[in-house]
């Protein structure tokens, strides 16, 4: 890809070995295009000054991505030099950070100090990040197809607020720039077919059909296909293929012939006209069987003016997409689909390997040509005074946005007042806990938002969406409203606090995340509670970890959990979240027993919902019915509150035994506890002391672990030496319906001798009690590890 020769005959734009070069491809030199030309070339010195301009001890290259960010420098300078207000929310392409960071560079958001430092501690991220990134980043991205789709839950998330808090911040369009190659990722089309974003008016996205993924050309012209999936899903579907220079050729005697010769061409034969000196074109253009048609407009059009044509695509053509835009429907969601080449106004363009390709030294000195400007000083600004200085102030001014007025987060009181039945599961408290909610805290409990993947009834949300209704884009007629035997009341409309989606997991939880962030987008803190079947907390997973690292705060529900599902079967019995809910970070992982802890760690979860430095929760729950008084809750009322303290700290002692006396410590969590305190009282019949803690979080436990040497310390990070003092040093034996290793760390506490319990192999429909026996996680099991520990 290395080429060094440039020419810029007299009346021709520059080129590079005779094929001419520059960002965008209006009919006339436009400010704009000026612009979009400053850009293309302060994104590329970015990278070029994180890979060549700076040390590397380590010689892992920083990277980037100059082709990615070339192709889309037309289309993002449309976009904030002429299109954006500042009510406009956009997601950008991963690759593009670049040229974000070169469009705040040139509004002024950015300090000059920050060009040379993409990829660098301090510096700027890799991909857009909204909270790492010192300028202003909408969405983070990076995610493939998931950071496409957070504008559509961005939107429904502000219809959302607009109807239950009319002094929310109006909200302008929510934008998304994505390549073609995104369009790949499931999450895509799990977004677009969703039926609620069919009403999304203000959602709009721009792809950049390059035609080129990171490995190769995309072999097939699949626009057609594309485009009808789109409009199957009821969006408003707009292309911008040729620019008008070409146009114009196209209408001229012969013209259509041309188009139809290059519509029909494979991507593959097109990019490598790109990659052709313009003397080449006209035999290539031919082919094999000469059109006379064909063959007498290329005569007549010199083979630099072929050149230019061929590359003259609508996604780089300004003056074509500000037209386009004007053609939007604000009724339902529209899709642009702007052709681009990967690589535009480099030396690399359209090369099939230009992915990660970087322009060597003499390519950019060609480049700093190109664009007016010099290698060693690569930040200029425009000059005080030009139109195009005057039209990046003016820009400035029409985005800036006004301060976020804060809404205080709701006061949740540490419990409620109301008991629970005597037997339950922790599942069933969730959703006497959302009712109660209602009457005890009931400012905290509007901003409640629930939300499930066609399961609400079945993860016990009935109670709260009778009491509390279904919310809908727009008022729907309940058909069943006089049904006098209907138990769940399905009333939709703008005042709902439930959201129910369809089966999709993916799009769960990026609504949380979006409904999580509002308290940072608009000032208005939500408290989303998503439920859904654990054993698709795996399906989730990536999105969930996008939606925590993009800054929402959700509360993710999954129920039922493990193998205590046993009639479901292995597809339906979760192994290994436990430890996935420990792992993931900005996270609270929490599996209380019994309902009471239930409401105590999901009030403490509520309280970092919503507010700077606060965090997600992860509950995992249980239809297992539960004796509740297994518990042992204290009567005193200062025992009590030192059990609730102990509780969100992540556990407590049921069992308790003196120093000395103790020779085998039971560890149990959630649904399991019932065998945990059955085999204790075996033992104590067999002649072992047992002691028996129960864990409502063993993220937090691990925590105060880790954070046992810390200067800052407080009762939660003393909570392990609560549970596990050093004077009373015993055996451990471990069990949960999970993966074992998630407690083995508990090993490491007083260096004790220890046996992990749990599931570490797919489930098969059975009882409860035989499933508990093949996983060794039953009374008989546990007695045994205990008995061989204590040596008997």
């Amino acid at each position: 890809m290395t080429e060094t020769a440039v020419s810029a005959d007299a009346g021709d734009s520059p080129s590079v070995n005779g094929r001419p070069l520059s960002a965008a491809a209006s009919l006339n030199d436009d400010v704009l295009d000026s612009i979009a030309q400053r850009v293309l070339w302060l994104s590329t010195a970015m990278i070029d000054a994180a890979n060549r301009g700076r040390p590397n001890a380590s010689g892992v290259k920083a990277g980037g991505h100059q082709a990615s960010s070339a192709s889309m420098a037309g289309i993002m300078t449309s976009l904030w030099f002429s299109e954006l207000t500042r009510e406009d929310r956009v997601s950008v392409k991963p690759h593009a950070s670049p040229v974000l960071h070169s469009i705040n560079y040139l509004l002024g958001e950015l300090d000059e100090s920050y060009m040379s430092r993409l990829r660098e501690k301090g510096g700027l991220q890799s991909y857009p990040s909204r909270t790492k990134d010192p300028d202003t980043v909408d969405f983070s991205t990076g995610s493939v197809g998931i950071g496409a789709t957070a504008p559509v839950w961005a939107a429904l998330s502000h219809r959302y607020l607009r109807d239950q808090f009319p002094d929310t911040p109006k909200g302008g369009r929510f934008i998304s720039l994505l390549g073609d190659a995104e369009l790949d990722e499931g999450a895509v089309w799990e977004a677009v077919t969703d039926p609620a974003v069919r009403q999304l008016g203000e959602l709009l996205w721009i792809v950049d059909l390059n035609r080129q993924s990171l490995d190769r050309i995309i072999p097939d012209v699949q626009i057609q296909r594309l485009q009808g999936m789109f409009a199957a899903a009821d969006w408003q579907v707009l292309t911008c293929k040729w620019g008008r220079r070409i146009e114009q050729l196209f209408a001229s005697p012969g013209g259509e012939t041309l188009r139809r010769r290059l519509e029909d061409m494979p991507n593959e034969e097109y990019q490598r006209l790109l990659r052709s000196h313009p003397d080449q074109l006209h035999e290539r253009l031919l082919g094999g069987s000469p059109d006379p048609q064909l063959a007498e407009l290329l005569a007549g059009v010199p083979p630099r003016d072929v050149a230019a044509a061929i590359r003259d695509l609508g996604g780089h053509d300004i003056g074509l997409l500000l037209d386009t835009y004007k053609q939007v429907d604000s009724s339902r969601p529209t899709v642009i689909f702007a052709y681009t080449v990967k690589g535009r106004g480099l030396a690399t363009e359209g090369h099939p390997n230009n992915h990660a390709a970087q322009l060597t030294e003499a390519q950019m000195r060609e480049l700093a040509q190109l664009s007016g400007m010099e290698l060693e000083h690569p930040w200029q600004r425009f000059e005080a005074g030009s139109e195009e200085a005057e039209a990046c102030r003016n820009a400035a001014a029409r985005l800036k946005r006004p301060a976020v007025v804060d809404h205080p987060s709701p006061q949740l009181p540490a419990e409620l007042p109301w008991s629970y039945k005597a037997t339950g599961s922790t599942q069933a408290a969730l959703g006497r806990f959302l009712s109660d909610l209602l009457r005890g805290a009931p400012e905290a409990a509007s901003r409640v938002v629930t939300l499930s993947p066609d399961v609400a009834s079945s993860t016990n949300l009935g109670g709260w969406i009778n009491k509390t209704g279904v919310w809908a884009v727009g008022e729907r007629r309940d058909w069943f409203g006089d049904d006098a035997e209907r138990l769940l009341k399905w009333t939709e409309g703008a005042q709902g606090q439930h959201i129910e989606l369809g089966i999709a997991e993916v799009n769960l939880v990026c609504l949380a995340g979006e409904l999580g962030a509002t308290w940072s987008r608009w000032g208005q803190p939500l408290i989303p509670i998503a439920t859904l079947y654990d054993p698709f907390v795996n399906r989730a997973l990536e999105p969930w970890s996008y939606g925590i690292y993009a800054g929402g705060q959700s509360i993710l529900v999954g129920t039922p959990s493990g193998v205590t599902l046993a009639p479901e079967g292995g597809a339906h019995q979760s192994i290994n979240t436990p430890s996935i809910g420990l792992e993931q970070p900005g996270t609270v992982a929490w599996e209380p027993a019994f309902a009471q802890d239930l409401e105590w760690c999901m009030l403490a979860a509520m309280n970092q919902i919503g507010r700077p430095g606060g965090s997600s929760a992860y509950f995992r729950l249980s239809t297992r019915p539960v004796d509740q008084a297994l518990a042992r809750l204290p009567e005193d009322p200062a025992l009590r509150e030192r059990r609730r303290e102990h509780a969100v700290a992540g556990g407590y002692r049921i069992i308790h035994h003196g120093p000395g006396a103790e020779q085998v410590t039971l560890v149990g969590v959630g649904a399991v506890m019932p065998e945990v305190v059955e085999a204790a009282a075996r033992l104590e019949a067999l002649g072992v002391r047992a002691g028996v803690v129960c864990l409502t979080s063993p993220d937090l436990v691990f925590r105060s672990l880790q954070d046992r040497h810390s200067t800052a310390g407080s009762r939660r990070t003393a909570i392990v030496d609560a549970l596990f003092p050093a004077a009373q040093r015993a055996p451990i034996v471990t069990v949960m319906d999970g993966h074992p290793h998630t407690l083995a760390f508990l090993a490491g506490v007083r260096g004790d001798r220890i046996r992990n319990l749990g599931v570490t192999e797919f489930g098969q429909s059975s009882s409860l009690e035989d499933a508990y026996k093949i996983h060794g996680i039953d009374v008989d099991s546990i007695v045994r590890a205990a008995a061989d520990l204590a040596g008997l």
